[in-house]
């Protein structure tokens, strides 16, 4: 009997419209056609969208964003559900009409990888909550979802065979530590694997080292085991901390082409020394850009 074989990994930052990676990832100088999306994508096959977690997406913005990515074939998105649909009691059919809508073109396209459904700490694992995520699973179905609890309730066996029950992936998340904080985890209950590192302290930026990102990579391998589809999202964002991590995580799991913008590579030399350069961007004069 052949086992199955793990499928792609998909690594890359939560957003990309972060004002502190100009000049640092993005490059000063460049053309009228620049796009931050299509030159993220060019060095990751996956960005979580965190926009989408505070109201529906326009769809035409939806498709202008899957146009901006066409050229990397393997390039899937990841979408944070809109919080009202998660953070409120009382769930609006109309609303989620309206978020199915936002993201119906990147759905069709074919580069929605996963749906982040993100619970409250508050959210624990009762006989209540649990019937109000069934719901919200039934209105979203057909969708690739993934459930993200802050609390440790939720890692109980119960929980975990509710969502394997109803093909709920589980994020894996690591996260500051504090009272009945969901510990690291390396679970699967669906074929989409799905891992976030938002950082460890309370407050301010926090930027992993090699040794904590390398404790991740074994609990990664074993989460994705047997997934058609993997996801690591780096969310330690400030200070474009996300970028270096994302990059050391493509290195240390052994993930092909990567490389890092020049400038990036020469602040954080002591972290990406070793990362293949990509030359800087130079606009000619014909203002086209060159990569």
């Amino acid at each position: 009997m052949n086992l199955p074989t793990t499928g792609p990994i998909h690594c890359g930052p939560s957003g990309w419209a972060h004002a502190q990676w100009q000049g640092v990832f993005y490059p000063n100088l460049k053309s009228k056609a620049f796009h931050q999306l299509e030159f993220t994508s060019r060095f990751f096959n996956s960005v979580e969208l965190s926009s989408s977690f505070y109201g529906p997406l326009r769809p035409e913005l939806s498709q202008l964003w899957c146009r901006q990515v066409r050229e990397n074939a393997e390039f899937q998105f990841t979408a944070r559900l809109w919080k009202k649909l998660t953070h409120e009691a009382q769930v609006d059919a109309k609303d989620i009409a309206a978020f199915r809508e936002g993201i119906r073109p990147i759905e069709e396209a074919g580069k929605l990888g996963a749906l982040l459904m993100q619970f409250p700490s508050s959210f624990r694992f009762t006989a209540e909550n649990r019937t109000r995520f069934i719901e919200l699973r039934r209105q979203l179905k057909g969708l690739p979802l993934v459930a993200e609890f802050r609390h440790s309730s939720w890692a109980e066996e119960d929980a975990l065979g509710t969502l394997i029950d109803y093909h709920v992936g589980f994020c894996n998340i690591d996260q500051p530590d504090h009272a009945r904080a969901m510990p690291p985890t390396s679970f699967q209950t669906s074929p989409i694997a799905y891992v976030r590192l938002t950082g460890r302290a309370l407050s301010g930026p926090y930027q992993y080292d090699l040794d904590e990102l390398s404790e991740w990579t074994h609990r990664i391998r074993k989460a994705s085991r047997y997934a058609k589809r993997t996801f690591v999202v780096m969310a330690n964002d400030p200070g474009a901390r996300s970028l270096v991590n994302a990059f050391q995580m493509k290195q240390l799991l052994g993930m092909s082409e990567v490389r890092a913008p020049y400038e990036l590579v020469r602040r954080f030399a002591a972290e990406l020394g070793n990362i293949r350069l990509d030359r800087p961007v130079q606009t000619d004069l014909f203002g086209s850009v060159a990569a």
